[in-house]
């Protein structure tokens, strides 16, 4: 399974950009996906998360200025990302959850990233 994001780039404060993910691959029952991110001596958090059915949910810092969303048919996800600030600079990996064979057991599979800069 690959996974590929794109949309990263370097904005000003205030401003928006739209992440894109597509998965790829031998995918069985796919499950959540998600966004996570990565600033420079942080660790690994996770930023929005939708299943297969639509349920969200967010980080505390992002609620009311990012919204995720998902194309169950492509297996694709979307993190739309409105009112950025400096403190959201980071690296953007998205996840797929899903099975490793039909039967098999549940992974997390990750992308490997696009680095959002939002300048002051």
């Amino acid at each position: 399974v690959q996974l590929v994001e794109s949309g990263g780039g370097v904005v000003q404060a205030g401003g928006s950009l739209r992440l894109s993910c597509a998965a790829s691959g031998s995918i069985f029952s796919p499950n959540a996906m998600g966004w996570y991110r990565q600033a420079t001596g942080n660790q690994r958090e996770l930023v929005a998360a939708i299943t297969s059915g639509g349920s969200t949910n967010y980080a505390d810092s992002v609620k009311g200025r990012f919204t995720i969303s998902r194309d169950n048919a492509k297996n694709k996800v979307y993190l739309q990302m409105d009112s950025l600030e400096p403190e959201d600079t980071a690296v953007y990996y998205c996840t797929i959850d899903a099975r490793r064979t039909v039967l098999g057991g549940t992974v997390r599979y990750w992308g490997q990233g696009t680095q959002v800069t939002v300048s002051s």
